[in-house]
């Protein structure tokens, strides 16, 4: 039975797996639901479409988007392929295992547009509103049209949440950074290191976006990086001219003070301290509540809403694997509205939650994170017909990619690594990770050959 409608939040990459689940089964000649997806930006792609503006958008939205210039992939390429779409079959020609954002964006254009998804996305499009209407089992969403300035609504049999989880920031107060006199941002509003070059940038918090500005700012020229954390430290091995130090535990004019009772002046303030879940359209009742983590509670499967089985949540969870992790969620999220999949009752979905929250509880070391998104990729692929890939590999790939950051935060993206999905071994890239300041997909396709000399400063640098 396909007389039902189901409507889809966000055209990211989670939105996008949806659109693409259901057209994969189009494409056997079986019926499929009628579907809308509605995006609140103008284009697809969710956080990799960049923007250089901050905090409103072009209709006064908040900005959803968290990119910035010279954003490079900060994991291998191999281990987010699409098992259905290399990035062979892409680009024609072997690439680097770290490539820039207009390449990875290129790349999930490439796939999505072989299909005739656009046709589904009503864009610059933000959902208001959300009842669940219990005698008719439905969704009534109410959604703002921003171009024409409308408000209007929608009737939906299954609400699939695709909206992502980064782009709220967490923005924790410093007694006295009201009056520090140079520039003060959140990660989610920083654009590139260009403004910082020559200056000495604090970064508050240990996550990845951290370790990733903080290095690309000292790539491009601040005269210093100290990264404080509140609880553990990176641990990198960080060049002359990047440290870390514990908590801030104020500020005066320009002067930060740290827990070990350090002081030091700063020309800028940079917050890396994560986003929050923020999803205003949902009602308390249908609203997801959580910290960023691995599992959260109350999703059965990690998609499926614990309290009302017609809502379904799509990349969610704090990621290693991403867009093939969004695949598996939205085809086992596919199989289940067409009635493929059985759901076992309330109670015993509560007990698989919390099964695999325990098991979330008992991981430790990154490896251990890796190999437990690792197992629950695995269950999802063993309930549906999404293409199986070496998951053991990829696996083993984020386990050397860790180990390689550890060895040197500055050159891992010069390493190269091979595709499960058909078997191409990365090129290396032109030139070296620390000296290519051009990020442009133009400048990164150039053919440029490299002598054996040349290869050796690659691989050694």
């Amino acid at each position: 039975m396909t007389n039902f409608k189901v409507g889809i939040i966000g055209a990211g990459p989670s939105g996008l797996a949806m659109l693409r689940a259901f057209e994969s089964e189009q494409k056997k000649g079986n019926p499929v639901p009628e579907i809308k997806c509605f995006e609140k930006q103008d284009n697809w792609g969710g956080m990799w479409n960049y923007t250089w503006r901050t905090g409103v958008g072009k209709y006064g939205e908040p900005l959803h988007g968290s990119m910035y210039k010279y954003l490079w992939s900060n994991g291998p390429k191999e281990c987010l392929e699409f098992a259905d779409y290399s990035f062979t079959e892409h680009f024609g020609q072997p690439i680097s295992s770290f490539p820039p954002r207009e390449v990875l964006f290129d790349y999930i254009q490439g796939r999505i547009k072989k299909s005739k998804a656009r046709d589904f996305i009503q864009f610059n499009t933000v959902a208001r509103w959300v009842d669940y209407l219990e005698d008719k089992k439905q969704f009534r969403v109410i959604f703002d049209d921003l171009v024409k300035n409308e408000t209007f609504e929608e009737i939906f049999d299954y609400l699939v949440v695709g909206t992502g989880h980064f782009s709220t920031p967490n923005l924790p107060y410093f007694k006295g950074i009201e009056n520090f006199p140079g520039a003060v941002m959140h990660a989610h509003d920083f654009r590139g290191a260009d403004q910082f070059i020559d200056q000495k940038v604090l970064l508050i918090g240990s996550s990845y976006s951290a370790e990733d500005i903080g290095v690309q700012c000292y790539k491009h020229g601040a005269k210093s990086i100290t990264i404080s954390y509140r609880t553990s430290s990176i641990g990198s091995k960080w060049p002359e001219g990047i440290k870390e130090k514990e908590l801030v535990t104020h500020f005066e004019g320009s002067t930060a003070f740290f827990k070990d009772g350090h002081s030091e002046d700063f020309d800028a303030v940079i917050f890396c301290t994560g986003y929050q879940h923020k999803l205003p359209f949902l009602p308390d009742n249908l609203r997801l509540k959580s910290k960023n983590c691995l599992y959260p509670n109350h999703l059965y499967k990690g998609v499926i809403f614990n309290d009302n089985e017609r809502l379904i949540y799509l990349g969610m969870q704090d990621q290693y694997y991403t867009f093939n992790m969004f695949d598996t969620q939205a085809w086992f999220a596919r199989d289940y509205i067409l009635g493929r999949v059985s759901l076992p009752s309330k109670e015993e979905r509560t007990a698989d939650i919390n099964k695999w929250m325990a098991y979330e509880k008992s991981t430790v070391t990154g490896a251990d994170h890796v190999d437990f998104q690792t197992d629950y990729i695995k269950e999802l692929i063993s309930l549906t017909d999404y293409p199986p890939f070496d998951l053991d590999k990829v696996a083993d790939m984020f386990k050397q990619w860790l180990h390689d950051k550890e060895v040197n935060i500055l050159n891992y993206r010069d390493q190269v690594f091979t595709s499960v999905v058909d078997g191409t071994e990365a090129s290396i890239h032109h030139t070296p990770w620390m000296k290519e300041m051009d990020d442009s997909l133009e400048r990164y396709l150039d053919e440029v050959t490299l002598d054996d000399e040349e290869l050796m400063k690659v691989n050694n640098y």
